[in-house]
């Protein structure tokens, strides 16, 4: 019978070979992309069980699954990757070692005072929207968030002068309808532009199950993969 282990262990098995294949392709070595298992609505097993698989960067979307998992397996380095309510900052600050998805000085402002309060340095990597090149409707496209590109190095100065954190790079979702080659390759001239005034903000968070191929060929440094470790089981637990 096929364990819940077994399962995951074949998962992270196809993940890092789609992932080799993506950088050969690419001309880029495997050791450039980083895997961030993104658990939303599984169990802190199967987080423990990736952990003891290899995987040491793990993200999650909500800041109360963060703070229910994370003291679980404080030896793991968490990402928060989803949309962050500044009254929640303090609670993601103590938990995450980084968080992709600032997009407004509002947060900028509650992460800073967060990150001096529990003593520590976050990194912070700035959504950006790409909403430009795809379908999705205004409604939608608001939901993802992201600062505007031509608006990048403006919240990456109020950053970087920021107490507490750290500026290292940009994150991105490909919206609804878009060529993710297209919407990828957008991000990565940011990304440039970014690293032009601030050469140590060199991550590009970009690339989750259906257009990771894409993400990689565009220079993604970090990949969120949810659904091609977890499946898409009903969670428990």
């Amino acid at each position: 019978m096929t364990t819940r282990a077994d399962e995951l262990r074949a998962n992270l098995h196809h993940a890092r070979e789609r992932i080799e294949k993506a950088c050969q392709a690419a001309g880029r070595s495997p050791d450039e992309v980083t895997l961030v298992a993104i658990t939303k609505t599984f169990p802190v097993s199967d987080v423990r069980a990736l952990a003891d698989l290899g995987v040491r960067d793990v993200g999650e979307n909500r800041e109360q699954e963060l703070k229910a998992k994370a003291p679980d397996c404080p030896d793991l380095t968490w990402h928060f990757v989803g949309q962050l309510q500044s009254k929640k900052a303090r609670s993601v600050v103590r938990f995450a070692s980084a968080v992709h998805s600032v997009d407004r000085l509002s947060l900028v402002a509650a992460l800073s005072k967060a990150a001096v309060a529990e003593e520590k340095t976050l990194r912070c990597l700035l959504q950006v929207s790409l909403a430009s090149y795809g379908s999705a409707d205004a409604a939608t496209g608001a939901a993802r968030g992201g600062v505007e590109p031509d608006a990048v190095l403006d919240l990456a100065g109020e950053v970087a002068s920021a107490d507490g954190l750290e500026l290292g790079g940009v994150m991105a979702v490909a919206p609804l309808g878009a060529d993710p080659d297209e919407a990828f390759a957008g991000l990565r001239e940011v990304a440039s532009r970014l690293r032009s005034e601030h050469p140590g903000a060199d991550w590009i968070s970009a690339g989750m199950t259906a257009d990771l191929d894409a993400a990689i060929r565009q220079g993604a440094t970090h990949v969120r993969l949810g659904r091609a470790l977890l499946g898409t089981r009903t969670p428990s637990g």
